[in-house]
């Protein structure tokens, strides 16, 4: 088994969003903000080769958008899908299998291209994996959540016939060392994979922690649907995390690709921070 980081690029959101209740004046400290309140995140996915699968996990933006809607998210970097595939050896075509933990633009943009006037899936190999419950939840958005569900990043996985759904079960079999947990505070039915790795359990944090900003409890963003359910679920997972020595895995953390836990005077807190390939 073998593990690779897939970073597509850098991308700007708005601290206050990001941070909810919690005070610019103490977030800042770990995510500085720009003039206009905007913090940098990052576009991190991660590639699993797995007895004979290679599963990448969500796929950023993208690049299909038109420039209006991607000035507001002033993409930047020098990292984007293909180059950081080719830097492994590997290209779009070698993907089995697309795990998509859910659906907002910035974790499945990358899923559908142009082709010509077409969208068509990126991967044309792969199979995509969601789940039926957080599926029906993005086809059928509610006002508050829809503007991260973009349609053309969603319909043409189903139309092309690639769409596939993993049981909503926590603890699900996805491949030989894969696992899928399910968690509901940031949207309905989110999964995160639960990898076993060089003796290890990493767990993918997606936007149950989106950085290592996020890990104090009440550290909730404003886009969370059930803030308070996120916040029990920080809660349960830190605690199993710390008792288990897990790693956590970030997807949006500018700086952080991977850490560990440690219990301090203050609460669960960051032991150590690396990445991955120090594993």
């Amino acid at each position: 088994m073998n593990l690779y980081t897939i970073d597509t690029g850098l991308f700007k959101l708005d601290g206050g969003a990001m941070f909810g209740v919690v005070p610019k004046s103490i977030w800042q400290k770990t995510n500085p903000a720009d003039d206009k309140n905007l913090c940098t995140w990052a576009l991190r996915c991660l590639l699993v080769e797995d007895e004979g699968r290679l599963i990448l996990i969500d796929n950023g933006i993208g690049n299909k958008q038109d420039e209006k809607f991607l000035s507001h998210y002033y993409l930047h970097g020098t990292d984007t899908l293909e180059p950081s595939l080719a830097k492994y050896g590997f290209k779009r075509d070698d993907i089995t299998d697309v795990f998509l933990t859910h659906l907002h633009f910035d974790h499945c943009g990358g899923s559908i291209i142009h082709d010509g006037d077409k969208l068509v899936p990126a991967f044309k190999n792969a199979i995509y994996w969601s789940n039926e419950k957080h599926w029906n939840w993005a086809v059928y958005p509610n006002d508050r959540e829809k503007a991260s569900f973009l349609r053309e990043n969603i319909l043409p996985i189903q139309e092309s016939g690639k769409l596939k759904f993993i049981e909503d079960i926590d603890g699900v079999q996805f491949s030989k060392n894969m696992r899928v947990r399910f968690v509901g505070g940031h949207t309905e039915a989110m999964m995160l994979p639960q990898i076993y790795y060089k003796n290890k359990t990493i767990i993918y944090m997606a936007d149950l922690l989106p950085s290592v900003g996020h890990i104090p409890i009440p550290y909730v963003m404003a886009y969370d649907m059930f803030p308070l359910k996120t916040m029990g679920e920080k809660k349960a997972f830190l605690a199993e995390a710390v008792e288990k020595e897990y790693i956590l895995f970030f997807e949006h953390d500018p700086v952080n690709e991977c850490c560990t836990l440690q219990i301090t005077d203050k609460g669960i807190r960051v032991k150590e921070t690396f990445r991955l390939n120090e594993i």
